[in-house]
């Protein structure tokens, strides 16, 4: 075997072993890893009638969130009825169902660093009554029962919806 090719196969090895290990070193030092989290967000048919989706997802976008999913549909009832199960023994269910296959609504998967305690921050209290000035249901919502916004209130929730919606 020619040792000149040896020795400049060995060398380029080492040229690029130092490159790797610089480059390991200079990125170890210099960036930082953030856990970006899921969650599932909707606009409900009250918010996408009165013509909000515009600003309801400009406000997402404003405030760091990714939308990696996005789609407007006309719920079924038996999606709507998945979707609530958690409520299905309680007295307003076939409301929440009626309501939420009223119309079109807007579902969404988000995506950011802190994305759940974010996005309900930025929702605003269930009833639009209770909920902080700037908030989207303050904003946008006429009750409790018409508070134009849905986000899931916890990892596993979050889990959960997005499987509904976007399996």
């Amino acid at each position: 075997m020619n040792t000149k090719i040896v020795y400049a196969g060995l060398a380029l090895i080492g040229i690029l072993l130092i490159a790797l290990v610089s480059k390991q070193f200079f990125f170890k030092r210099n960036t930082t890893m953030i856990a970006l989290e899921k969650t599932f967000a909707m606009i409900k048919p009250d918010a996408v009638a009165a013509k909000h989706t515009g600003e309801i997802i400009s406000a997402i976008e404003s405030n760091g969130f990714t939308i990696v999913k996005m789609r407007k549909e006309q719920l079924s009832k038996e999606k709507a009825q998945q979707f609530y199960a958690v409520h299905k023994a309680k007295p307003f269910f076939n409301e929440l169902v009626d309501f939420v296959t009223s119309g079109p609504v807007v579902l969404m998967m988000l995506e950011k660093e802190n994305a759940i305690a974010d996005w309900r921050k930025l929702m605003g209290a269930t009833d639009p009554l209770k909920a902080e000035e700037g908030t989207l249901r303050k904003r946008f919502g006429t009750d409790i029962g018409h508070n134009a916004t849905h986000g899931s209130d916890a990892a596993q929730t979050a889990k959960e919806e997005l499987a509904i919606f976007f399996s």
